[in-house]
């Protein structure tokens, strides 16, 4: 190499206007493109808003407003919760509330409990036709529950589950099965293995290393699995309507549904029904938000 290489000046650093011009252009630029994704995403986000937000209004305004008023809130004397006494008590929606809760309490166990184990051995274990099962859950996810109504049912009377709120249960859980195993399997491959392989040095088990060390960090995961479980059953319609036929099983959606006579409507009672049974949903994502867009995201990167 030569010496006028070596003695060769390097460059002049720019000067200190030309760094403050260059920084104010790029502060100016990115502003600019600060304002102009926010007007693009605010304004639909805000029409849908709108859009989802109208039926609540209509709802909420025929279950607090007295029979005859004509007014767009309810305020004053046109204020009313008879319409919730009436549905509560009369109606028998207290029977329709408890086997709901009673349903999608038991699918959230059953839906967490097999997805953890499932997607544990999917993640860790590598077996024979692993990839074939994986492509099998897949696949059930293109087939529509009605398809499989009269199959099912005559399952279910061969073994006296008709009728019976376990028939249900056991439905809603299979159904759920396949996309909770799937997500599960993500959540528990972004976990490293070297986090396991440290508590077996330290002479844990391996289901004592899990409990320990994996299943914390599993905590946005699992939240976003089992709220979904339990939403899905409780929104559940088409299994309560076909394998219930005694009132006193009935679940909220199907009696929603009994509740819309051949002749007539009373539309605030039905409006009342509506608000007690979006009441629970609303709690549960109220709570679990925090947790469910950071599972979600986590459950849907694949290491």
């Amino acid at each position: 190499m030569s010496t006028a290489t070596l003695d060769a000046p390097s460059a002049t650093p720019p000067s200190p206007q030309r760094r403050a011009k260059k920084i104010s252009d790029a502060q100016r630029g990115l502003e600019k493109a600060r304002r102009t994704p926010r007007l693009a995403i605010y304004l639909p986000l805000g029409l849908y808003l709108l859009f989802t937000l109208v039926p609540f209004y209509w709802i909420a305004m025929f279950a607090f407003r007295k029979d005859g008023s004509d007014t767009l809130f309810p305020v004053g004397d046109d204020f009313t919760l008879e319409h919730f006494d009436t549905v509560w008590n009369g109606s028998g929606f207290a029977v329709f509330f408890r086997n709901s809760v009673m349903i999608a309490l038991m699918v959230l166990i059953c839906v967490t409990v097999i997805s953890l184990l499932a997607g544990y051995a999917m993640a860790r274990y590598d077996f024979r036709a692993k990839n074939v099962i994986l492509v099998g859950l897949l696949c059930t996810q293109f087939v529509p529950g009605a398809m499989l109504l009269i199959p099912l049912f005559e399952v279910f009377r061969s073994v006296n589950l008709t009728n019976t709120l376990w028939s249900i249960i056991i439905a809603d859980t299979v159904f759920q099965m396949p996309l909770s195993i799937m997500l599960m399997t993500g959540f528990i491959r972004n976990v490293p293995i070297e986090i396991e392989e440290a508590s077996w040095i330290d002479g844990c088990s391996r289901l004592q290393g899990f409990r320990a060390n994996v299943l914390p960090l599993l905590l946005p995961g699992i939240v976003a699995i089992s709220s979904f479980a339990f939403i899905g059953a409780w929104n559940n319609f088409l299994f309560a309507l076909m394998f219930l036929n005694s009132q006193s099983k009935f679940t909220i959606p199907v009696g929603l549904n009994y509740m819309i006579g051949e002749n007539a409507v009373n539309f605030g009672a039905l409006a009342a029904g509506g608000v007690i049974a979006v009441v629970p949903v609303v709690l549960v994502f109220a709570y679990v938000q925090k947790f469910l867009v950071k599972g979600m995201s986590s459950g849907a990167v694949k290491r």
